[in-house]
């Protein structure tokens, strides 16, 4: 009864009129607790509130799961599994231990701990998030940057375009997402967003950031930068308030003495539904994708990723996706280091695709038939096969109907191409290199080497160096 009583008996409460009732305090708007409370303190609540005021006592749970070793076991001083918070806390930061515990899994779910569990929730966020915001204050005090507002201004970049509709879309995603008692969600969208804050708009834009004009094109950059790590420090501050404070004081309170106080005083940030492009995130998306593949294929024939190449083929689920590539395929080909990139057609297909027979699988699955498969197979127009497969069509091969694994697709015998096969995409590179392609993929490697003595040197990244080098003709 005594728990059950927590609303009144804390505010002596007597009346109807109390303010906890006419003030809107009342049902609570939720309330956090162990899973063991389901039939405790959740349930007593709500006993006492259904018979005193005939309404529930509250609006939302937010159920907290069991907390186990890193081995899925139940911790307990008598197996000698305890982790220590504090050890955790002085080794990785109050923010680290709390970010693990609210993106590894849903509150209600049980979860495993250990140190180094909560270190990998650091080094694929927090080290990320980190590096990205040093790198913003190296190069925007380098420049004197001086930013005008926290918001973007006029973008006449793709790629500002890009990460600024992403920005407004997590914006959107993540208010949806803690409105509804979701902090999971939200810090895996933050996080996601960041990795490719990061690898993508911040890897792409080094040039930018770099070259010695200070122009229009610079200073966007810088801008978008800046509102990026700006809206970042608001969104995170109630999972990771002490990080979120520190980018904050510096981005925005030692640049502006009349914004306020600290992070957690500010405004949450508000969607610029109009700033939201979606059709250019999916080109964007589409691009990652078939990067992710070329890389892939570029390391199956251990082409080095210094070395330029000829071209690189392209090959999308449906001509929609093709359409959307196009605009975009300056950005595969600097990702991947090719000269062309071509988009090919399906009608195209057979000319660079072979497919053949998936025999781990189709053997198990038809054993006495397959004798007849293969017959089948043999005689059967492979151009055809290969429509079916990229329609995403059932795959006919006389009397039989065969599946999307039953079948292996790689790049034609005679091709010089080497690709991959991967979730209804193609993509191939050219492995051959002219001595030109050679002397560049020389030349790339010498700078990564003069980069490597520089930072060995430990100089800075203003000094200007003097370089010798001996070798021969050909360098």
């Amino acid at each position: 009864f005594d728990s059950g009583a927590m609303p009144y008996a804390q505010f002596n409460v007597t009346s109807n009129d109390h303010p906890i009732f006419t003030e809107g305090q009342f049902p609570a708007d939720y309330i956090c607790e162990a899973v063991d409370q389901t039939r405790g303190w959740f349930y007593s609540l709500h006993a006492l509130a259904v018979l005193l005021k005939g309404k529930p006592s509250y609006r939302n749970v937010i159920c907290l799961g069991l907390i186990l070793d890193d081995q899925g076991e139940k911790m307990s001083k008598t197996k000698g599994n305890i982790v220590e918070p504090w050890s955790v806390i002085n080794t990785h930061g109050a923010d680290a231990l709390r970010w693990y515990l609210l993106t590894a899994a849903p509150p209600g779910n049980a979860r495993r701990f250990s140190q180094d569990l909560v270190e990998e929730s650091v080094r694929k966020f927090l080290l990320t998030l980190w590096n990205t915001y040093s790198f913003f204050v190296t190069y925007a005090l380098l420049d004197g940057f001086e930013p005008t507002s926290a918001e973007p201004g006029e973008l006449t970049s793709g790629l500002d375009r890009w990460v600024v509709s992403e920005l407004n879309q997590l914006i959107l995603n993540v208010t949806d997402d803690m409105e509804n008692y979701n902090p999971t969600d939200a810090g895996r969208k933050i996080e996601a967003f960041a990795g490719e804050l990061s690898t993508w708009y911040v890897r792409r834009s080094r040039r930018r950031f770099w070259k010695s004009e200070n122009d229009s094109d610079k200073h966007s950059a810088y801008q978008t930068l800046y509102t990026c790590l700006v809206t970042l420090s608001k969104l995170m501050a109630p999972l990771t308030p002490f990080l979120a404070e520190e980018m904050y004081q510096n981005l925005v309170v030692t640049a502006n003495t009349s914004a306020p106080d600290s992070v957690h005083l500010s405004n949450f940030p508000i969607a610029d539904q109009a700033r939201i492009d979606k059709e250019l995130g999916d080109a964007t998306q589409l691009v990652m994708k078939v990067v992710s593949i070329g890389r892939a294929a570029r390391q199956k024939v251990r082409a080095k990723v210094r070395q330029p190449l000829a071209s690189v083929l392209v090959m999308t689920k449906t001509p929609g996706e093709s359409a959307l590539l196009l605009p975009l395929s300056d950005q595969v080909r600097d990702e991947l280091n090719v000269k062309e990139v071509r988009v090919i057609a399906e009608a195209e297909a057979s000319e660079y695709l072979a497919v053949r027979l998936n025999g781990s699988v189709v053997g198990p699955k038809y054993t006495d038939r397959l004798p007849a498969i293969n017959k089948a197979f043999a005689i059967a127009n492979k151009g055809d096969i290969i429509k079916s497969i990229l329609g995403n069509q059932s795959i006919t091969i006389g009397e039989f109907t065969l599946d999307a694994e039953d079948l292996n697709v790689s790049a034609s015998p005679d091709s010089p191409y080497a690709g991959i096969w991967e979730g209804g995409y193609y993509v191939a590179i050219d492995t051959r290199l002219t001595p030109g392609l050679k002397q560049e993929g020389l030349a790339r490697e010498l700078v990564h080497g003069i980069q490597n003595m520089r930072r060995s040197a430990d100089f800075d990244i203003a000094d200007r160096i003097l370089v010798w080098h001996q070798g021969d003709a050909t360098l």
